[in-house]
């Protein structure tokens, strides 16, 4: 049984499609298939039922599939001790990150990281259902790492690490009937069409949440997927928003209130599955994310698990 066929076979269960399961592994599609078939030749059972819109799982391919992915972390293991040995890790850190994240320099992060392990493929990448999408492909072993914003209980199967928090202000265009407060209480929201990101991402759980433990209706009219973009929509008179103190340099000309009466405040973590060992690739970006820390990003300088009113995420 060789690797590569298990590999693919991980590849199509969790694309649920042979044309998306080759572009992740940058292969022809003939070729998956034909390493899909081959096993299913050696293992004599057919593991996937395929039809024109997505494949499925067979119940022998629904054992097949976990201890596929434990037969090829225990290979990632393997490489990854032999490289360490011979001085330089390798391999591919899978790492999901958010659409707004200024608490932390990424670019710089992951530039350092590139420098210190020029072996190590990185794939970066964000979702378009947020936190909770990272929170799932991190279970479904698709990612090795994420940055995720997770108010309230944490999921289970899933390692946080506190980074910092922020704290979310309502934004209103000049000439609104608040936008003279110095403050505004949560019960006075009551009513107002509200700019929001779609349900999954963290700053929309943070609002969602405060808003219902306050016994206060919203009413979210317009959804996007950026929250650097929020400022612009509540500038064209569509709504009001809650956003970071660090974007409070994208909300020239509005007005920023301060809420009282709702917990607004908006985490950031680094997750990591917690039913695995990590990769050698990702304990070396955690590491390296805890020596650079959180200094000197957003508009404070803050550690790991430290507070800033500077820093928050769009996902």
């Amino acid at each position: 049984m060789e690797l590569r066929h298990l590999e693919y076979f991980v590849a199509v269960a969790e694309e649920q499609n042979f044309t998306r399961a080759a572009a992740r592994l940058h292969i022809v599609q003939s070729a998956v298939s034909a390493a899909v078939k081959a096993l299913e030749r050696e293992l004599d059972a057919r593991l996937l039922d395929r039809n024109s819109k997505r494949v499925l799982l067979t119940d022998a391919g629904r054992a097949l599939l976990p201890r596929a992915r434990i037969t090829l972390d225990a290979a990632r293991d393997a490489a990854d001790a032999v490289a360490e040995v011979r001085g330089g890790l390798r391999g591919t850190l899978r790492l999901g990150t958010l659409t707004s994240i200024r608490l932390i320099d990424l670019p710089g992060l992951l530039g350092e990281f590139h420098r210190r392990n020029p072996g190590v493929q990185l794939q970066v990448s964000a979702a378009i259902t947020g936190s909770q999408g990272h929170i799932t492909a991190l279970a479904e072993r698709r990612l090795d790492l994420a940055f995720v914003s997770l108010p309230g209980p944490r999921p289970a199967g899933i390692e946080l690490t506190p980074l910092a928090e922020a704290t979310m202000d309502l934004v209103v265009p000049p000439g609104h009937p608040l936008a003279g407060r110095a403050h505004v209480a949560v019960g006075d929201l009551t009513g107002l069409r509200f700019i929001d990101c779609p349900i999954g991402y963290g700053n929309r759980s943070v609002a969602d949440r405060a808003f219902a433990a306050a016994g206060v209706q919203r009413h979210v009219t317009i959804e996007i997927t950026d929250i650097g973009t929020s400022a612009d929509y509540v500038r064209a008179g569509l709504g009001v928003a809650l956003l970071p103190r660090f974007l409070a340099d994208t909300a020239h000309g509005l007005a920023v209130i301060p809420v009282s009466g709702a917990d607004l405040r908006w985490p950031l973590f680094l997750a990591a599955p917690a039913d695995r060992p990590p990769s050698a690739a990702a304990r070396a970006l955690a590491g390296l994310l805890a020596e650079i820390g959180t200094a000197g990003a957003g508009t404070g300088e803050a550690g790991a698990g430290a507070r800033v009113d500077g820093a928050a995420e769009g996902a």
